[in-house]
């Protein structure tokens, strides 16, 4: 007889592995469905209530960014430093990806390499997912794995989620591109993030220069089509110095903007990471978010398969936007305003330059709350946002 699969998760980037890590850690059959070779790009940064939370060890830290530079269309920049004593861990896709999906081999569960195809389903209504496998000829007939729950961790565009979950098809999303490069030996911070502002490296997203110690991440992202962000990337990079620096490699994909609306397919499919939407707005930031995605649905996932009610799984996105959905509504407002020309760009950067600005926004980051402690902070912030978008104060 046929195997079933207690859970087949497609994509094995930070939200599947941990999905997958979740579901094997309590002794479920799991398969992890994966290509292989492929690194999105990414900034790589990762801050420090992830590397608590999910256990990341010190040797997948390939830097330890202890400032930020905001960089103006006038060139103007504003350096914030985390006053802390803390810093943000950088790291490599390719390895950090890697590693997850280990330690989730390591938990229990099998690791497939190959190429997602279709889900269709048995004459006893089990799901079953149809892959190709690495190197195998596309014409032959597909692989099959039976599950009774797939998770559809298999990016932006994921084809679990347009098959399967109503709505998938309209997620909006910025694109991004990155060139990974040999980090100069001189004249180069590796413990300070650069991000420019500035509508010639994009028209509505940013540029960013990220160290990984040996290497560095210099990329930019944009909704418009028509906008070339190679060309970004290569401006970007004359502006900051970075042209003559060696290209080791370039990696493009889509970024999602928004949560999609529904994650569940109301009977044995959920989705998560990037395929549900999960990237902040205004600053793009995915892993942490991915990671906690995963570790969600993982638990609805296993609660699915304890009790056969498929309305828990509508708890995974529940649970995921009662923690994060005020962070992820005020970051896309702020993209949609303080994004849309240079002359806000620009006062924007000039608001960063504020102390209270800067304390509350890295404490923010850093533990992924909404900072409460210091109510007359906020208070100062408000009344000062609001003189900049009036215009009372000089950028």
């Amino acid at each position: 007889m046929e195997l079933t699969y207690d859970a087949v998760v497609v994509g094995g980037g930070p939200a599947g592995a941990t999905a997958a890590t979740e579901l094997a850690r309590r002794g479920r059959k799991v398969a992890l469905l994966d290509r292989a070779g492929r690194i999105k790009p990414c900034g790589g940064a990762i801050p420090p209530r992830a590397i608590r939370d999910f256990g990341i060890p010190d040797s997948l830290i390939c830097a330890r960014i202890t400032s930020a530079r905001m960089i103006a269309p006038s060139e103007k920049g504003v350096d914030m430093p985390i006053q802390t004593g803390g810093y943000v861990g950088m790291v490599n896709r390719d390895q950090f990806d890697e590693w997850l999906r280990e330690r989730a081999a390591k938990c229990g569960a099998e690791r497939v390499t190959g190429t997602f195809e279709t889900l269709t389903r048995d004459a006893d209504g089990v799901a079953v997912v149809n892959y190709h496998p690495k190197g195998a000829d596309k014409s032959a007939a597909p692989l099959r794995l039976r599950a009774r729950l797939v998770i559809g961790a298999d990016g932006a565009k994921s084809a679990v989620a347009r098959q399967c979950i109503k709505g998938a098809d309209k997620m909006k999303y910025v694109f991004a591109y990155h060139e990974i490069i040999r980090t100069p030996e001189t004249d180069f911070d590796g413990a300070r993030c650069d991000v420019y502002y500035q509508g010639r490296v994009s028209p509505d997203f940013y540029g960013w220069v990220f160290p990984h110690g040996a290497t560095s991440s210099v990329g930019s992202g944009s909704m418009h089509k028509g906008f070339s962000l190679r060309q970004s990337v290569g401006r970007l990079r004359e502006i900051a110095g970075l042209d003559k620096a060696e290209t080791i490699r370039g990696e493009g994909a889509p970024i999602p903007l928004k949560p999609l609306k529904r994650w569940d397919n109301g009977k044995d499919v959920l989705v998560a990471g990037d395929a549900a939407g999960v990237v902040a707005p205004a600053s793009g930031e995915g892993i942490y978010y991915a990671l906690e995605c995963g570790r969600i649905v993982g638990d609805a996932g296993e609660r699915f398969l304890a009790t056969g009610d498929a309305t828990v799984l509508q708890t995974a996105r529940q649970a995921f936007m009662k923690d994060h959905g005020r962070v992820f509504w005020i970051l896309g407002m702020m993209q949609w305003f303080w994004y849309s020309s240079d002359k806000r760009r620009e006062r924007f950067v000039s608001m960063c330059a504020d102390p209270d600005v800067q304390r509350l926004t890295w404490e923010s980051y850093m533990n992924k709350k909404l900072t409460r402690r210091d109510p007359m902070a906020h208070v100062k912030i408000f009344f000062k946002d609001v003189a900049h978008l009036l215009g009372l104060v000089d950028a």
